[in-house]
Protein backbone atom coordinates (compact mmCIF):
# COMPACT_ATOMS: atom_id res chain seq x y z
CA UNK A 1 0.00 0.00 0.00
CA UNK A 2 1.26 3.46 -0.82
CA UNK A 3 1.52 5.93 2.11
CA UNK A 4 -1.26 8.47 2.35
CA UNK A 5 -1.04 12.01 3.75
CA UNK A 6 -4.06 13.22 5.73
CA UNK A 7 -4.78 16.76 6.89
CA UNK A 8 -6.85 18.16 9.72
CA UNK A 9 -7.41 21.72 10.88
CA UNK A 10 -4.15 21.74 12.88
CA UNK A 11 -2.23 18.66 11.77
CA UNK A 12 -0.55 17.00 8.84
CA UNK A 13 -0.43 13.21 9.12
CA UNK A 14 2.25 11.50 7.06
CA UNK A 15 4.66 8.62 7.59
CA UNK A 16 7.47 9.34 10.05
CA UNK A 17 10.77 10.31 8.43
CA UNK A 18 14.42 10.41 9.43
CA UNK A 19 14.11 14.03 10.55
CA UNK A 20 11.64 12.84 13.24
CA UNK A 21 14.15 10.55 14.97
CA UNK A 22 15.25 13.06 17.63
CA UNK A 23 11.65 14.02 18.50
CA UNK A 24 10.50 10.38 18.59
CA UNK A 25 13.42 9.45 20.84
CA UNK A 26 12.72 12.39 23.16
CA UNK A 27 8.96 11.72 23.33
CA UNK A 28 9.47 8.03 24.05
CA UNK A 29 11.50 8.86 27.17
CA UNK A 30 8.15 9.80 28.72
CA UNK A 31 7.08 7.42 31.49
CA UNK A 32 3.44 7.35 30.31
CA UNK A 33 4.38 6.42 26.73
CA UNK A 34 6.59 3.63 28.06
CA UNK A 35 3.89 2.45 30.48
CA UNK A 36 0.84 2.65 28.24
CA UNK A 37 2.21 1.66 24.81
CA UNK A 38 4.25 -1.19 23.42
CA UNK A 39 7.43 0.85 22.86
CA UNK A 40 10.56 -0.71 24.38
CA UNK A 41 11.52 0.37 27.87
CA UNK A 42 14.09 1.68 28.29
CA UNK A 43 13.69 3.40 24.94
CA UNK A 44 17.03 3.86 23.21
CA UNK A 45 17.92 6.06 20.26
CA UNK A 46 18.37 2.98 18.08
CA UNK A 47 14.69 2.17 18.62
CA UNK A 48 13.71 5.49 17.01
CA UNK A 49 16.22 4.93 14.20
CA UNK A 50 14.84 1.42 13.52
CA UNK A 51 11.24 2.67 13.67
CA UNK A 52 11.45 4.77 10.48
CA UNK A 53 12.36 1.96 8.01
CA UNK A 54 10.04 -0.47 9.84
CA UNK A 55 7.08 1.87 9.29
CA UNK A 56 7.93 2.16 5.57
CA UNK A 57 8.05 -1.64 5.26
CA UNK A 58 4.76 -1.98 7.15
CA UNK A 59 3.07 0.46 4.74
CA UNK A 60 4.35 -1.70 1.88
CA UNK A 61 2.84 -4.78 3.54
CA UNK A 62 -0.45 -2.96 4.22
CA UNK A 63 -0.88 -4.52 7.68
CA UNK A 64 0.29 -1.70 9.99
CA UNK A 65 -0.10 1.92 8.86
CA UNK A 66 1.55 4.60 11.01
CA UNK A 67 1.37 8.36 10.57
CA UNK A 68 3.42 11.01 12.37
CA UNK A 69 1.18 13.78 13.71
CA UNK A 70 2.79 17.09 12.86
CA UNK A 71 1.62 20.48 14.08
CA UNK A 72 3.73 22.71 11.86
CA UNK A 73 7.32 21.60 12.45
CA UNK A 74 6.50 19.93 15.79
CA UNK A 75 6.07 16.17 16.08
CA UNK A 76 2.89 15.91 18.16
CA UNK A 77 2.82 12.09 18.24
CA UNK A 78 1.91 9.12 16.11
CA UNK A 79 -1.39 7.54 15.11
CA UNK A 80 -2.07 4.42 13.14
CA UNK A 81 -4.26 1.60 11.97
CA UNK A 82 -2.79 -1.74 12.94
CA UNK A 83 -3.47 -5.43 12.39
CA UNK A 84 -5.42 -4.84 9.18
CA UNK A 85 -6.62 -8.36 8.50
CA UNK A 86 -7.97 -8.16 4.95
CA UNK A 87 -11.43 -9.02 6.29
CA UNK A 88 -12.41 -5.45 7.15
CA UNK A 89 -11.04 -4.99 10.67
CA UNK A 90 -8.13 -3.14 12.19
CA UNK A 91 -7.07 -1.44 15.40
CA UNK A 92 -6.53 2.26 16.13
CA UNK A 93 -3.49 3.22 18.19
CA UNK A 94 -1.80 6.51 19.11
CA UNK A 95 0.57 8.26 21.46
CA UNK A 96 0.99 11.98 22.00
CA UNK A 97 4.28 13.73 22.75
CA UNK A 98 4.37 15.19 26.27
CA UNK A 99 4.69 18.71 24.83
CA UNK A 100 1.50 18.32 22.77
CA UNK A 101 -0.92 16.84 25.30
CA UNK A 102 -4.23 18.12 26.62
CA UNK A 103 -5.17 19.94 23.42
CA UNK A 104 -7.29 17.31 21.67
CA UNK A 105 -4.68 16.50 19.03
CA UNK A 106 -4.99 12.71 19.39
CA UNK A 107 -8.75 12.92 18.90
CA UNK A 108 -8.35 15.24 15.91
CA UNK A 109 -5.75 12.99 14.27
CA UNK A 110 -7.64 9.79 15.06
CA UNK A 111 -10.84 11.19 13.57
CA UNK A 112 -9.05 11.75 10.25
CA UNK A 113 -7.57 8.23 10.38
CA UNK A 114 -11.00 6.73 11.16
CA UNK A 115 -12.60 8.63 8.27
CA UNK A 116 -9.93 7.30 5.91
CA UNK A 117 -10.03 3.82 7.45
CA UNK A 118 -13.78 3.46 6.88
CA UNK A 119 -13.85 5.12 3.44
CA UNK A 120 -14.17 2.80 0.41
CA UNK A 121 -11.34 4.77 -1.24
CA UNK A 122 -9.27 4.36 1.95
CA UNK A 123 -8.81 1.11 3.87
CA UNK A 124 -12.52 0.21 3.46
CA UNK A 125 -12.78 -1.22 6.98
CA UNK A 126 -16.00 -2.39 8.62
CA UNK A 127 -14.84 -2.41 12.26
CA UNK A 128 -11.99 -0.63 14.03
CA UNK A 129 -11.00 -1.68 17.52
CA UNK A 130 -9.23 0.31 20.23
CA UNK A 131 -7.30 -1.21 23.11
CA UNK A 132 -5.50 0.47 25.97
CA UNK A 133 -3.70 -0.70 29.08
CA UNK A 134 -6.11 -0.55 32.00
CA UNK A 135 -5.67 2.85 33.66
CA UNK A 136 -4.89 4.82 30.49
CA UNK A 137 -7.77 7.19 31.12
CA UNK A 138 -6.55 9.87 28.66
CA UNK A 139 -6.63 7.39 25.77
CA UNK A 140 -10.02 6.08 26.87
CA UNK A 141 -11.49 9.60 26.94
CA UNK A 142 -10.21 10.21 23.43
CA UNK A 143 -11.64 6.90 22.17
CA UNK A 144 -15.00 7.63 23.79
CA UNK A 145 -15.05 11.12 22.20
CA UNK A 146 -14.45 9.45 18.83
CA UNK A 147 -17.59 7.34 19.28
CA UNK A 148 -16.00 4.02 20.23
CA UNK A 149 -18.30 1.72 22.21
CA UNK A 150 -16.78 0.14 25.31
CA UNK A 151 -16.84 -3.65 24.95
CA UNK A 152 -14.93 -4.92 27.94
CA UNK A 153 -11.84 -5.89 29.84
CA UNK A 154 -9.33 -8.38 28.46
CA UNK A 155 -6.94 -10.11 30.82
CA UNK A 156 -3.41 -10.06 29.33
CA UNK A 157 -4.96 -8.41 26.27
CA UNK A 158 -1.92 -6.36 25.23
CA UNK A 159 1.50 -7.85 24.60
CA UNK A 160 4.29 -5.52 25.66
CA UNK A 161 7.98 -5.95 25.03
CA UNK A 162 8.59 -7.96 28.21
CA UNK A 163 5.15 -8.94 29.52
CA UNK A 164 1.41 -8.68 28.99
CA UNK A 165 -1.03 -6.13 30.39
CA UNK A 166 -4.75 -6.24 31.02
CA UNK A 167 -6.60 -3.89 28.71
CA UNK A 168 -9.85 -2.15 27.98
CA UNK A 169 -11.43 -2.89 24.60
CA UNK A 170 -13.76 -0.74 22.54
CA UNK A 171 -14.81 -0.76 18.91
CA UNK A 172 -16.50 1.34 16.28
CA UNK A 173 -18.30 0.06 13.21
CA UNK A 174 -18.46 2.00 9.96
CA UNK A 175 -22.26 2.31 10.15
CA UNK A 176 -22.44 3.51 13.76
CA UNK A 177 -23.20 6.98 14.96
CA UNK A 178 -20.01 8.45 16.40
CA UNK A 179 -21.69 10.31 19.24
CA UNK A 180 -19.99 9.53 22.59
CA UNK A 181 -21.70 6.91 24.74
CA UNK A 182 -21.25 6.11 28.45
CA UNK A 183 -18.24 3.99 29.42
CA UNK A 184 -18.37 2.16 32.77
CA UNK A 185 -14.61 2.67 33.30
CA UNK A 186 -14.82 6.46 32.98
CA UNK A 187 -16.41 8.42 35.79
CA UNK A 188 -16.92 11.66 33.85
Amino acid sequence: MQPVTLRTERLVLSPPRASDIDAIYEACQDADIQRFTTVPSPYERRHAEEFIPRVAAEWDDGVHLTWAMREGAVLAGTVGLYRLDGAGTGELGYWVSPWSRRRGLSTEAARAVLDWGFAPEGADLHRIEWRAVVGNVASARSARALGFRYEGYLRDGIAGVDDRDDCWLAALRRTEDRAPSPWPVLAD
